[in-house]
């Protein structure tokens, strides 16, 4: 029943209500058939990147993207993802962002700087235009690693990604149409 409680574990030291309150769930499906995805891929070790901008094309495809309502833009590496990703969610025409990348540790602080610089101006960038912004930068510590990462042993993380940024977007769609949470969070119809 809609707003009841009861209480659970009597016997327990600290007995806990559990309360079935009455809401709603909103979840995006991984339907990419409305969806247009900006996709950033760094070259900057493009063995790598053009692995996991293949994943994240076929994820695309197989949840019923259309290829011409997706859009790849190459930057030099990972520090770059930022500015470009912010200006693809300004231009109004992508539904969600995804930025590609593949930062591998080395001998120097370089690694740390730019995994740091990639990650929190694709935060900034997302929270700053209200559009999905989603991280598919590997930082690996090893070449082997990232390649396990991009279709080898461990999956293709851009593709994982790619159904992130599929999900994210139709959830923003849902809560746009939906009008509860659109005043409360800002979201215009």
């Amino acid at each position: 029943m809609p707003g009841s409680c009861i209480r659970h574990s009597k016997q327990a030291a600290r007995p806990m209500l559990l309360c079935r309150a009455a809401y709603e769930h909103i979840v995006g499906s991984l339907v990419a058939a409305d969806v247009n995805v900006g996709i950033i891929v760094g070259r900057f070790n493009d063995l790598v990147t053009k692995l996991l901008l293949e994943g994240a094309l076929e994820a695309i495809h197989r949840h019923g993207g259309n290829r011409e309502a997706t859009d790849v833009v190459w930057v030099p590496g990972s520090f770059e993802l930022p500015v470009v990703a912010k200006a693809m969610a300004k231009s109004g025409k992508y539904d969600a962002v995804l930025a590609l990348g593949a930062v591998v540790r080395g001998s120097t602080t370089h690694y740390d700087a730019v995994a740091g610089a990639a990650a929190s101006g694709l935060l900034s960038a997302g929270a700053d235009t209200g559009v999905p912004i989603i991280f598919g930068v590997l930082t690996c510590e090893t070449m082997e690693q990232a390649l396990d990462r991009a279709g080898g042993k461990l999956g293709n993380k851009g593709g994982e990604t790619a159904l992130t940024a599929i999900e994210m977007a139709n959830l923003l769609k849902s809560l746009r149409a939906s009008g509860k949470a659109a005043a409360a969070w800002g979201l215009s119809k």
